[in-house]
Parts: C-alpha cells; sequence; structure tokens
C-alpha cells in the first residue's frame, strides 16, 4: 500500500506488519517497485520494511530546489525519524545507495546497517566540459538570443541518456550529482557496510565497490554475484534477501 511520508513529501511501499526494520532507496529514473520482490521475501519471513520513492521519481513529488545526494539525504530524514525509532538496516541502490552513504555518515544513530548495490561512489573520470556548440548555444539562451524549444532541441542533442530524458529541476539533481563523490562521507561511516555487486555490472564496475570497502574505516564485506549487472534488487533478489535477513537477525 502506498503511504505518505515527510508531510507528504515523500511515498513508499510498506511490506510486512511490525516494526519497520528495514529501508530501501532505488536508483536512478527507478522507483521502490524496484524491491517489491525482495521486500516480499522479507515480509514473509516476518521483516517489515519500506521502499521511498525518491524525490521526482515514482509517486514522489520533485524537489523545490536542485541539489545532489546530500540534499536528498536532508529530503527523506523526516521519512526516517516516522519509520522507527530504532536504527535501521538502509539498502541502497545506485542513487539510492548515495543518499543512503550519506545519511549514514550524517545520522550514524538512525543506521544499523548500511547495503550498498552498484552505487557510483566517485567519479569515474574528470568531468569533460559540453560541446562548444552546447556551450554557445547556452550562452546565446541565457542572453534571450534563442528559444527555449531551440534551447531543448540542443539538450536533446548532446545530452547523455538521463540528461535528455529528465526535466526540470530533476535533470538540475543529475547536473549536481554527476559531478560528487564520496569519500568523505565513506571515510566517516561507523555502521557496517555490506557491498553487494553484480559481476558484470557495467554502469558501475567493481573495482568502484573494492576502492569504497578499502575507504570505510569500520566493518565491512564485499559479495559479489555471479552473472549478475547492475539491477541486482532485480536481477538477483532472493540473494540480496539473504543478506539483508543476516544484517537483521544479527
Amino acid at each position: 500500500m502506498l503511504r505518505a511520508y515527510a508531510q507528504s513529501t515523500l511515498f513508499g511501499e510498506r511490506y510486512g506488519d511490525g516494526p519497520v526494520e528495514v529501508l530501501w532507496l532505488h536508483g536512478w529514473a527507478r522507483a521502490a517497485r524496484d524491491f517489491a520482490e525482495v521486500a516480499g521475501v522479507l515480509a514473509a519471513r516476518g521483516v517489515s520494511s519500506v521502499a521511498l520513492d525518491l524525490p521526482g521519481f515514482g509517486a514522489s513529488p520533485p524537489p523545490r530546489n536542485s541539489g545532489g545526494a546530500r540534499h536528498y539525504a536532508q529530503l527523506i530524514y523526516p521519512a526516517l525519524e516516522e519509520l522507527s525509532l530504532e536504527p535501521l538496516v538502509i539498502v541502497g541502490h545506485s542513487l539510492g545507495g548515495r543518499v543512503a552513504t550519506v545519511v549514514a555518515a550524517r545520522w550514524p544513530t538512525r543506521v544499523r546497517a548500511l547495503v550498498l548495490t552498484g552505487v557510483p561512489l566517485r567519479r569515474s573520470a574528470p568531468i569533460a566540459p559540453p560541446p562548444w556548440r552546447f556551450r554557445a548555444a547556452r550562452t546565446l539562451h541565457r542572453r534571450g538570443l534563442i528559444s527555449e524549444e531551440r534551447m531543448e532541441s540542443t539538450r536533446q542533442r548532446y545530452g547523455s541518456p538521463d540528461y535528455r530524458n529528465a526535466r526540470g529541476v530533476v535533470r538540475d539533481v543529475l547536473v549536481a550529482m554527476v559531478a560528487e563523490s564520496y569519500g568523505s562521507e565513506l571515510a566517516a561511516l561507523e555502521s557496517p557496510v555490506s557491498f553487494v555487486w553484480g559481476e558484470r555490472d557495467e554502469v558501475v564496475p567493481l573495482d568502484v565497490a573494492r576502492w569504497a570497502q578499502s575507504t570505510v574505516p569500520g566493518p565491512s564485506s564485499l559479495v559479489t554475484l555471479e552473472g549478475v549487472g547492475h539491477f541486482v534488487p532485480t536481477e538477483a533478489p532472493d540473494a540480496l534477501a539473504e543478506l539483508v535477513a543476516r544484517l537483521v537477525r544479527s
């Protein structure tokens, strides 16, 4: 059942009865439904959880202001307080893992354990400047010399698929996030961290998980899933459920 949180700025699906023990955070351009199968497996084992639609995705409205994962962490924090007085196991895929890492670093008492899968925790390469045609069009647009329609046509021509598909403030959120790296947050983590990576993840290679594990100061583990790609929650829900269940029991 879809429920509202944080004064209806966030919506999410509740799975199971009893106190909430797990929070699921989805990836870019995805939604809470990515966790339906894995959360259902845990609910059958008596573990209650909530999967949130992050701002601008699924049923949750876009944020009022743009910002990266650090901004999104502030936006979802009120929901954490509503879900449970006890620390939660937070599972984050891709974008959701960025947000979960910031939450765990800023509010360690709210996080019992952290599970990260397919998370772009560092910039893989220096960000290249946009093509000169795009930069020229942007300058002319800012000066009112070309229309919004023509500027949007330029964005569609030169932008990445995620950039082309995003609209409004969510597009600005994407621009902010691709420039971020989370080494400082990883180094500040106090809760145990489990990295769960698809062996065939071509979006966020396994080397990112190895680097991140070497950065965290506390207990951590790295689980590699053979034959699995970037979307661990939907490609390997049983394996993810088993790992999360162990963390809840511990």
